[in-house]
């Protein structure tokens, strides 16, 4: 039992033989130390050095066969439709029913309102009336009469003479009489009347009776033909009038706007959004697209008619567009003093909308020149954020080195060195607005 204990029982001895000397942990302590110390001064030069922390890229350069096409201005604008058509009506109604809606592709031709017509159906069987009436009496003057009509006068004539025989025959038998003084002077007074009064009308009907066999006069059938024009004329604009309550698609394009609905009033005439409409539909063709632009005066010498640019918008900025300047306004803006240009798309797609914002990169026409056995000078190209001032800052022993340069054209990767640079300096990239030739600088890490 007690060798049990003893086993149990601490060994002070082998305890103090395992804790360390005082030379190790002095030498622990002081390695801290002298880290924490490194720390520290590390930190304090970096607060007391003022020297800013710049971007620092090898200047590199390339052949002039290979550099990328200059780009000579940058310009933003808007898509627009190149022929935007408002369809209007050419009457006036209650729309009935409408077949299209925004974003439909339609054809030429293709119906897409249709208006009340009920009004313009009544006016178009009155002038269709009036217009027969009319021809009826034009096609009896050109006839002329008809026998029965010269029979009739005919008759009523030969009853006149008739009479007037009898009034003569009456007359000369009462002249005796009277003289001898059998009747008196009336009855030769009646007698004379009657006859005098069967001879003019023997002349009416025989003039009547040679205007029936004659017929109408010629300016009388010259005015009715005038008359049957006219009513022709009101029959084609009544016909015209119904058949505009139908209203199709002047061309092949996309509906951009629905303007009415099915019992709105339209007008020919604008009047307001809470007035009758005076327009249907607007539609474009969107496989015509044109980029509508602002170029400041100062700018507009660097274009011409036909010069090519790259299209992007803000949209899909991966998508590039080949386009070429097709209009050059001819008056330029005085408030904006800018010149509107106008640059078509050649080949427009399902992801190009109208209004959208747009940018071009004009191109140069610049092509790079090598004949024989001439060696083109390499180009040298930067970042266009290098450049300051016509100037650049090179890094040379933790000093900022400014050196005048000449540019050229822009490109996507940079702008072009003309003279300046050869190639293998160390630039910075993005020099700090308060950077002078000669200051110290400290390339990041």
């Amino acid at each position: 039992m007690d060798a049990e204990l003893k086993n149990l029982q601490i060994d002070r001895t082998k305890r103090r033989s395992t804790e360390p000397s005082k030379w190790a942990t002095r030498w622990i302590v002081a390695g801290v130390l002298v880290f924490l110390l490194l720390g520290a001064w590390r930190l304090l030069s970096e607060r007391l050095n003022t020297a800013p922390v710049v971007e620092v890229a090898r200047v590199k350069s390339v052949s002039a066969a290979s550099a990328p096409q200059g780009v000579i201005l940058n310009a933003t604008g808007y898509i627009v439709a190149a022929h935007k058509i408002e369809v209007a009506a050419k009457v006036v109604g209650k729309v009935m029913w409408i077949g299209v809606d925004k974003g439909d592709h339609v054809k030429e031709g293709q119906v897409v309102v249709r208006l009340e017509d009920d009004e313009y159906q009544a006016q178009l069987e009155q002038a269709r009336g009036q217009l027969a009436t009319l021809q009826a009496k034009l096609d009896e003057g050109l006839h002329g009469s008809r026998p029965e009509e010269i029979a009739q006068a005919q008759a009523n004539l030969d009853a006149a003479k008739a009479d007037l025989v009898n009034a003569k025959v009456t007359l000369d038998r009462t002249q005796p009489l009277v003289r001898d003084g059998v009747m008196s002077r009336q009855a030769l007074d009646d007698a004379q009347a009657r006859h005098d009064s069967a001879i003019h009308k023997v002349n009416s009907l025989q003039k009547g009776y040679d205007l029936v066999k004659l017929g109408p006069r010629q300016e009388e059938i010259d005015s009715m033909r005038g008359q049957v024009q006219q009513a022709k004329g009101t029959v084609a604009y009544a016909e015209t009038n119904l058949a505009n309550t139908i209203i199709r698609a002047p061309v092949t394009g996309t509906i951009l706007e629905r303007a009415v609905e099915k019992g709105e009033f339209v007008t020919t005439s604008f009047v307001g959004d809470r007035g009758a409409k005076g327009y249907v539909v607007s539609l474009a063709d969107l496989d015509d697209l044109e980029v509508e632009l602002d170029i400041s005066q100062n700018d507009f010498a660097k274009l011409r008619l036909g010069q090519r640019g790259i299209v992007t918008t803000d949209a899909f900025q991966d998508r590039k567009y080949e386009g070429f300047i097709k209009e050059l306004s001819p008056e330029a803006n005085r408030q904006k003093a800018t010149v509107q240009i106008k640059v078509k798309i050649v080949k427009p797609d399902e992801y190009l909308r109208p209004e959208m914002n747009s940018s071009v990169a004009f191109l140069s026409d610049e092509k790079p020149a090598a004949t024989g056995n001439v060696v083109a000078k390499p180009v040298v190209i930067v970042p266009s954020a290098a450049v300051r001032d016509g100037a650049v800052f090179v890094f040379l022993d933790g000093k900022a080195v400014r050196r005048v340069v000449k540019t050229g054209a822009t490109s996507g990767s940079g702008i072009r060195i003309e003279e300046g640079l050869i190639g293998g300096e160390d630039l910075i990239v993005t020099p700090p607005a308060a950077l002078k030739d000669g200051d110290r600088v400290r390339q990041k890490a």
